[in-house]
């Protein structure tokens, strides 16, 4: 009987890495071989500038908790951004309203992007970027600036826990200067446009625009 060994091949896409992972073995080897490429063998591309990740598993039945102890080890690479985990069982039909997930940070003189809608777990830092041809929806705080429909899209919102941005973009439309942000209420808020200029309301009043808590479904 033939002995696999290699449980974890890494394949290089055109925005970012591919993270194969053998969906028969052990969970605790995987995770074991996971982070010996990370930390040795495969270092010298995991390092520098913000690298997308999508985890394919196969036909592996995983629990949350194991799918969380992959992205875990994953997150110990600070430029590595979570986009997804996916196995054969779980696939869902892609569409246009479909929603993307990164968890991660963006740091200072880092630019995030990003086409389609886009669910940001993690903080994005001063003078870190998001842009994006979607809505952006950043469950942390955005300190730095982010930039949703970028294409022209004016229908595009920007939400987050924590507002204190440098700068808000919708389309071409241009928020008000920072010290805007300095008095915000606590809570999570979101910026919409209405008649071409930008408006800030509690996330709570989301609903005005059509819209509903859909996109947080299977975070």
């Amino acid at each position: 009987m033939t002995v696999k060994s290699n449980y974890v091949t890494i394949k290089g896409i055109k925005d970012g890495l591919v993270f194969l992972l053998d969906d028969q073995c052990d969970i605790t080897e995987l995770l074991s071989e996971l982070r010996y490429k990370l930390e040795h063998s495969h270092q010298n591309i995991l390092t520098g500038p913000i690298i997308h990740v999508d985890v394919k598993l196969g036909s592996r039945l995983v629990t949350e908790d194991e799918k969380q102890l992959i992205v875990d080890v994953l997150k110990q690479k600070g430029n590595l951004l979570i986009r997804s985990v996916e196995s054969l069982s779980s696939e869902e039909d892609s569409s246009k309203d479909q929603i993307s997930t990164i968890i991660g940070m963006v740091r200072s003189g880092q630019v995030l992007h990003h086409e389609g809608n886009l669910l940001f777990l993690g903080d994005v830092n001063p003078g870190g970027t998001i842009i994006c041809t979607g809505d952006i929806y950043v469950l942390g705080s955005l300190r730095g600036m982010a930039h949703a429909g970028v294409d022209g899209n004016e229908g595009a919102i920007i939400a987050a826990s924590y507002f204190s941005p440098t700068q808000l973009r919708i389309a071409d439309i241009i928020s008000r200067p920072p010290d805007e942000w300095e008095t915000r209420e606590s809570g999570m808020e979101y910026a919409y446009l209405l008649d071409g200029v930008m408006q800030i309301d509690k996330i709570t009043n989301i609903v005005r625009l059509g819209r509903d808590f859909k996109v947080f479904k299977g975070v």
